[in-house]
């Protein structure tokens, strides 16, 4: 029986990978897909949706483990980690085992950046979400409160706002801590960042911007966090946002070219070493590292048809950003590259920032509250991602 395609990570590029592969109408090609978590197939986004729709974890799962497997003809083993991979015998080391492999795709995600020690003293009750098992932990630490909580989020980047509108939202109450002076500030120019800052104090959030975590303690039952300006807070629960970075160490190890942008592939999602392709979070594809769900999916579609015989490049269009902020809906489409300029319009909640190139072309956008419709309109006028 020859080696079969193997893809670690179940995540929404494995599992993705995985659907597209049988699309493409190759239903008895022997797949294996390995899994360190529980391999539960779900919509990573909804993860940040769940405390205001008061959502269970398992309510988030559509299939588990098994049912993937039955219902995707493929060989799922959860809860194993891959510890090295042989590209000259292709083979992977899990433990004593040398499992073969006849094609490799590294859908291996990216791990929460934690830049500050985490005492033991408070480390059951310091979360980061970045999957489905992370949401059951937190999920669990919440309702073991029996009441509503008190949650500080460091980070107010994009996992860092999205968390703090649902749980604020869901009725817990929430504080933020960040260097930067305003929200989402990778994606917003300053004056739509201040705009979603005052629409979360509105909403009866803290926001301690500027500052700097200094460090973690307990305090009683509660954990006590020290701000750079000498500020004390006191939380139940400590949800750290503080970015993310592409897990590159297990490709590393094996001789293929990454840096901290992710593991290198060219447009067709080869890595340096034939016969290893990577996409999704881990993934940094002709130079563009883009972790949002849209340039996953078309990896996963581009990818499933050039592992089935028809080599394809995958392309990203101008796709915006749509951050679940309720509270000030936001829409955005960053500027691969600095712009010479942010044109503003609009008052209040209500803005418009236009990232123009010397020659005044639009490279990028930022929208707004209402003026989130203009999304399709400005799309068409932005020039593609990954063209």
């Amino acid at each position: 029986m020859s080696a079969p395609l193997t893809i670690i990570g179940s995540g929404m590029a494995g599992l993705g990978l995985l659907r597209q592969l049988r699309a493409e109408h190759h239903p008895t090609r022997p797949v294996t897909l390995i899994t360190a978590d529980s391999g539960d197939d779900y919509a990573k986004p909804l993860l940040s949706t769940g405390f205001v729709k008061r959502l269970p974890p398992q309510r988030l799962a559509t299939r588990s483990a098994l049912e993937v497997a039955d219902d995707l003809g493929a060989v799922v083993r959860t809860h194993t980690r891959v510890e090295a991979i042989d590209p000259v015998a292709r083979t992977l080391t899990i433990g004593a085992e040398a499992l073969p492999w006849s094609e490799l795709v590294l859908a291996t995600g990216a791990a929460p950046v934690q830049p500050f020690r985490v005492p033991d003293a408070v480390a059951d009750r310091v979360f980061s979400i970045n999957d489905l098992d992370d949401y059951r932990a937190f999920h669990a630490a919440l309702d073991a409160l029996g009441r509503p909580a008190r949650v500080a989020i460091i980070g107010m980047g994009l996992v860092g706002c999205e968390f703090a509108n649902d749980l604020a939202v869901g009725g817990h109450t929430v504080e933020l801590v960040a260097p930067e002076p305003a929200p989402l500030p990778r994606l917003l120019p300053e004056p739509l960042g201040r705009a979603l800052g005052e629409a979360f104090r509105e909403a009866g959030m803290v926001l301690h911007t500027g500052r700097q975590l200094v460090a973690l303690g307990a305090d009683d039952a509660s954990v006590g966090l020290e701000l750079d300006d000498g500020a004390s807070l006191s939380a139940d629960l400590v949800l750290v946002a503080t970015g993310l970075r592409p897990r590159t160490g297990l490709a590393e190890s094996a001789g293929i070219i990454t840096s901290g942008a992710g593991i290198h592939t060219d447009r067709h999602l080869a890595t340096s070493v034939p016969g290893i392709h990577a996409l999704g979070d881990a993934a940094c594809v002709d130079g563009v590292n883009a972790m949002y769900v849209q340039p996953l999916l078309a990896s996963a579609k581009a990818l499933a048809r050039t592992l089935t015989g028809t080599p394809t490049a995958v392309t990203y269009g101008p796709w915006p950003v749509l951050v679940k902020t309720p509270l000030l809906p936001v829409v955005a489409l960053p500027p691969a590259r600095p712009p010479s300029r942010w044109r503003l319009e609009g008052e209040g909640g209500d803005l418009t920032a236009l990232a123009e190139a010397e020659d005044g072309r639009l490279i990028g956008f930022a929208l707004t509250g209402r003026c989130v419709r203009r999304k399709v309109e400005l799309a068409r006028a932005a020039p593609p991602l990954l063209g």
